[in-house]
């Protein structure tokens, strides 16, 4: 918890807060502090000459920035009031915790009363000695504002933990440690006294005895009060005004300020903020932990800062000495540079050690005090003060989110020898800085797959300096074997074709330049389309084969065969896809099945030894490949028929499909290699294409049994 302390001191004394008060800014004071602190404003800026002039609005009255002279640490020590013909320019002081304030304008007048019951100079100013924001105090003073008693609590219990052995205070010579406090009597005793000075008989038996540390404690605090209205000071707290943020009485409600105002159960919202507040600490903790984390890598970088600089200056002691005398002169010199890049990194590194360790002790400091204003039971007291505290918070985990977690410095020495010159060039040698490309970052809202092809964009890194003359892109098999460049240029965008459908490549990308290669990036994983949809290909067809219906449906009026292939080739994966005749006169008969891309276009489908094929007329069908028909079956095609054509590569089969019913046997086998969808027409035929298409259940029935 002594990370803490800082929040339980006041920023004027230095010291823990005694009677803190709550300043309308959310900062806190001690009360004796705000007193000292008070300076008297003119006449014309008091609340009561603004009301009564019809510009008050609120019962502080925060001055105008352009009236206040604000100050900083790089100011003289001075600060002024300007605009303000009776205000003279007053010296400003540093508290013990660094904090500028200003001392009081005249000696506070001798009275025995306590601060806060003490008169208040008419037309007094108070500035916040953390903000600087200043406001005018009212005819209440000091009382108008609320008493933060859960900072005292805090602190009570902060003072207990650390309390320090107590002595006795009736021991002659060496005084003994003290076992008991009299709380009428006020005095601590060790047990010898307590026997001797404090017999448990007579009027002495009444007196409450108490540990030392509790009666420390005693000594400093009186009970704590219940907490009462600022502006009904005999009522207590008993509802939330929403809108000001802020408890407040019944008195309140019926005819104060608060009466229009939207009010809450007191205890609804105070169990409502520590929920919040313990929400915000959860995340708070979680940037600690990695601040943690961070601190132990940046005491890492030391280390191998200080390996990788003694590994630096063997191999260049080594490369020196070989050049003989000539290149001694020159050998200081360079580990000279060494040196000072070496000092320079450890530099850097600390520095930010030690920003990150203050960062991080404030953090803990604020999450340890949280904790503890959530251990109080008092929810006026707690709500005065969570927003706040919540607003900290999310500030204070907001600053270790920019930037803040990322080393300012890298371990490694960029710097490389060259020692090719000549000797007559010794005394032109110096280092050659390393400068290979920054890792490309893939661009994920740009990658995409279709079909079985990938899309894959890059850039180089925002604050990279060294430009790359070129990317090499590389993927993997589709089923997690090596890796193998598929695109090497300039171009940060490349669309690779010919992918495996259904299947998940790794891709990965690095850039190059003449010093070298950079790393390669993180691994994007793309799976390509479980089924192929795809149109026919015009730039491969005959040109009498005529296109619509987005190149999904041809026909051809010539009297001879005409060829046409699909824009997708297939080479791993179970396929299928189906034509339907839309127009089919005089009983030609049109081929359907697959090719290679070099098939021939100006003759019937299966012709050549580069296409496999099924042609079909009204009555019967036939398999062909290379001029070769088999196995002729009946059962024809008439306009609205159906036929499917069914490629299993993993399988090496090729089947064909009347009407969904299998036409004949498996038409072909031991097909492999890349192969395009392919029909032959001729003599008007008319034909569409569906693609997209699930196996059909026969044949998943079949090789399931197989």
């Amino acid at each position: 918890m002594e990370e803490m302390e800082e929040e339980l001191k006041c920023p004027v004394c230095g010291s823990f807060y005694r009677e803190p008060i709550i300043l309308p800014c959310f900062h806190n004071i001690c009360q004796a502090c705000a007193r000292n602190i008070l300076v008297q404003t003119p006449e014309s800026e008091s609340p009561q000459s603004r009301r009564a002039s019809g510009s008050g609005v609120s019962d502080y009255d925060y001055l105008d920035l352009d009236k206040m002279s604000l100050y900083s640490e790089a100011d003289s020590g001075y600060g002024s009031y300007g605009g303000f013909a009776s205000a003279p320019t007053t010296p400003c002081q540093k508290s013990p915790n660094g904090v500028r304030v200003f001392p009081p304008a005249m000696p506070p007048p001798a009275t025995h009363l306590s601060p806060a019951l003490a008169p208040v100079p008419r037309n007094s100013c108070i500035t916040c000695p953390q903000c600087h924001r200043s406001l005018i105090l009212d005819d209440r003073g000091l009382r108008g504002f609320p008493k933060n008693r859960v900072l005292e609590g805090v602190i009570d219990r902060y003072q207990q933990s650390k309390a320090a052995a107590l002595k006795c205070q009736l021991c002659e010579k060496a005084p003994k440690e003290a076992t008991v406090m009299c709380e009428q009597c006020d005095v601590f005793y060790c047990d010898p006294c307590r026997l001797r000075c404090h017999p448990p008989r007579g009027p002495l038996a009444k007196h409450r005895l108490v540990p030392p540390a509790q009666g420390r404690v005693s000594r400093r605090l009186s009970p704590r009060k219940v907490s009462t209205c600022t502006d009904h000071e005999l009522e207590n707290h008993s509802m939330y005004c929403v809108q000001c943020k802020m408890p407040v009485c019944y008195q309140c409600l019926e005819e104060g300020k608060h009466s229009s105002h939207e009010v809450k159960a007191l205890g609804a919202m105070w169990k409502l903020h520590k929920s919040q507040l313990s929400q915000a600490l959860n995340r708070l903790s979680d940037r600690a932990k990695e601040a943690k984390e961070f601190l132990v890598q940046l005491r890492n970088m030391v280390q191998q800062i200080q390996e990788n600089s003694v590994e630096f200056e063997a191999c260049l002691v080594a490369q020196c000495d070989a050049l003989i005398d000539a290149l001694n002169r020159r050998k200081a010199q360079l580990l000279g540079r060494v040196n000072k890049e070496r000092e320079h990194k450890l530099k850097v590194v600390r520095d930010q050690i030690s920003h990150c360790t203050v960062k991080l002790r404030q953090t803990t400091g604020l999450m340890e005090y949280c904790l503890e204003v959530i251990k109080e039971n008092d929810p006026s007291g707690f709500l005065q003060i969570s927003d706040a505290l919540i607003r900290r918070v999310h500030l204070t985990e907001d600053q270790w989110g920019k930037g803040t977690l990322t080393p300012r410095m890298t371990t490694d020495f960029d710097l490389s020898l060259d020692n090719s010159p000549l000797l007559q060039s010794i005394h032109q040698l110096d280092f050659v800085q390393m400068k290979i490309p920054a890792t490309p970052i893939l661009q994920l809202e740009e990658c995409c797959t279709h079909n079985n092809s990938a899309t894959l964009s890059w850039k180089q890194p925002p604050l990279s300096t060294v430009p790359a003359e070129g990317y090499i892109l590389e993927l993997d098999d589709g089923n997690g074997g090596q890796f193998r460049e598929v695109y090497v240029g300039k171009e940060t965008m490349c669309t690779v074709d010919g992918l495996h459908f259904n299947s998940t490549y790794n891709a990965r990308i690095k850039a190059f330049n003449k010093t070298g290669v950079s790393q390669y990036s993180k691994t994007l994983v793309l799976q390509t389309s479980e089924v192929a949809w795809f149109a026919f290909d015009p730039g491969s067809a005959h040109s009498d084969i005529i296109f619509s219906n987005d190149n999904l449906t041809v026909t051809c009026s010539s009297y001879d065969d005409r060829v046409v292939l699909g824009k997708t080739g297939f080479s791993k994966g179970i396929h299928y896809w189906e034509f339907t005749v839309d127009r089919y006169d005089n009983h030609p008969d049109p081929a359907f099945g697959v090719a290679r891309i070099d098939v021939m276009k100006d003759v019937m489908l299966g012709k050549d030894d580069k296409a496999w094929a099924m042609y079909v007329d009204n009555n019967r069908s036939w398999f062909m490949h290379n001029n070769s028909h088999t196995n002729r079956t009946e059962g024809g095609i008439a306009k609205g028929a159906t036929i499917g054509v069914l490629l299993d590569l993993n399988r090496k089969t090729l089947t064909f499909f009347i009407n969904d019913e299998q036409q004949g046997p498996i038409a072909f086998e031991n097909v492999e290699g890349l192969f395009f969808p392919a029909v032959s027409l001729n003599r008007n035929v008319q034909v569409t294409l569906h693609t997209g298409l699930p196996v059909p259940d026969c044949y998943s029935s079949r090789a399931s049994i197989a």
